[in-house]
């Protein structure tokens, strides 16, 4: 019996050493070009494009059918995909495991809304690969997975909001005052999947200090965080070193964003995943 991960690529995981894993990419696109979110894409490239680009952008989700062709030749398939709030990836997950499952008997597919984005869901594909080297059932690995996502979170710092607004995630007027005066937008993804304001504040410093007791009001004491950072290392390995002065043994990782990441983080911007403390 075989069992594969699948994610689309706003997980900013393109390979998972030692599983069948195969991330579904998805597209940012601007009036100048289209960018494939694989590992082949230059992030820092197209970061300053469109930074540059004063017109419109937009990002494209994977359809049902690249999904299925991900799940194709797995007897177990465990999917996860950015908030259905933010994208459709989720829905064309769900259509093509409910064809893939019609077309191929014994065939199963678990797709998890992820209600959030980035980070979190490593955190997700994490646990999927703890779980399906177990003996476990792929009912009881889907139970599980979805109790692991009550007790995971995501928190995210932005210095720049312009690439949210023109998509209709945030008040542009807001945006472009934030920009001006050089506030950073300290938010969460709620129990809904939306993008939820938490804090304004001031100075990257003040930003990451921020997260951090956001972290701690949310529960978190000391077990996983994934940091994931758009060109900003320095309030990375900041954040990464205040989690460590107080939680010596926390399991904390620092990696770059990939391309979907990127387009929503802007440069400047820090996502991060972490466990709270009731697992």
């Amino acid at each position: 019996m075989s069992r594969r991960i699948v994610s689309d690529s706003s997980s900013n995981v393109y390979e998972v050493p030692g599983v069948d894993f195969v991330s579904v990419p998805l597209k940012i696109i601007t009036e100048k070009a289209q960018y494939v979110d694989n590992p082949e894409l230059d992030v820092p490239e197209m970061v300053a494009e469109l930074i540059a680009t004063k017109g419109p952008n937009s990002t494209s989700c994977p359809n049902a059918f690249e999904f299925e062709e991900a799940y194709m030749g797995a007897d177990e398939v465990f999917a996860v995909t950015i908030t259905s709030a933010l994208s459709g990836s989720w829905n064309s997950a769900q259509q093509a495991a409910e064809h893939y499952m019609e077309q191929h008997e014994g065939k199963k597919v678990c797709v998890i809304d992820s209600l959030s984005a980035g980070p979190e869901l490593h955190l997700i594909i994490e646990k999927m690969t703890e779980l399906i080297q177990t003996d476990l059932t792929f009912e009881e690995i889907s139970e599980q997975l979805h109790e692991y996502t009550k007790h995971s979170h995501l928190l995210f710092s932005l210095e720049s909001l312009a690439n949210l607004a023109k998509n209709g995630r945030v008040n542009p007027v807001i945006a472009k005052i934030a920009s001006l005066v050089g506030i950073r937008f300290v938010g969460v993804a709620s129990e809904e999947g939306k993008l939820q304001q938490i804090a304004n504040v001031r100075g990257a410093k003040k930003a990451v200090q921020t997260v951090f007791d956001h972290m701690k009001e949310y529960g978190y004491n000391g077990r996983k965080v994934r940091i994931a950072h758009c060109l900003n290392p320095d309030a990375a390995y900041r954040l990464r070193d205040l989690i460590v002065s107080e939680f010596p043994f926390a399991d904390v990782v620092v990696e770059p964003t990939t391309g979907l990441c990127s387009y929503y983080a802007e440069k400047g911007g820090l996502m991060i995943g972490f466990e709270d403390g009731t697992l």
